[in-house]
């Protein structure tokens, strides 16, 4: 049991931060409102962005739609129960590009947890690293920098929408 949990902390990236905020609201900020946080460099799409989409359901996908109508998948929504947990498959290589097998991917976990009326604890869990093959550290060093999974951002926009 320790070594399980000692090898998930090596093979994950956690981040968590209270919003003031009610849970519903948390929640659709984070999926569906994603466009309104997630950094603008963060793009795979080769043409400019147009829109990011997140189909909320399971199978739905997260993706950017580029202005002459192009699309990159880069997620699959795994788990969907508004409002208090949604799973997704990174489908992102170690290349950066798009990584077509699924099970090549890593998983990313984001909780909600109400704390009162008007304020939700979010944690983020981005695990299975080692899903990406040799040299996987790369990908989990690199969302867990100071550029990478920062939930500053999300925090402000979900309290910008209240």
């Amino acid at each position: 049991m320790t070594m399980q949990a000692a090898e998930t902390a090596q093979t994950s990236v956690r981040r968590s931060i209270t919003v003031n905020v009610p849970i519903e609201r948390a929640f659709r900020v984070f999926t569906e409102g994603m466009h309104t946080w997630w950094p603008p460099e963060h793009h795979l799409i080769e043409a400019d962005l147009a829109e990011m989409v997140f189909e909320p359901r399971v199978g739905g996908a997260i993706k950017d739609v580029g202005v002459d109508g192009s699309e990159c998948a880069w997620a699959t929504v795994l788990a969907y129960e508004p409002p208090t947990r949604v799973v997704f498959s990174w489908n992102i290589g170690l290349d950066w590009k798009l990584e077509s097998d699924p099970e090549r991917a890593s998983r990313v976990e984001v909780r909600f947890t109400r704390q009162g009326e008007h304020a939700t604890l979010v944690e983020l869990e981005h695990r299975d690293f080692e899903r990406h093959g040799e040299g996987w550290e790369s990908m989990r060093d690199a969302v867990g920098s100071p550029g990478g999974w920062s939930l500053e951002g999300y925090a402000a926009a979900a309290e910008r929408a209240a």
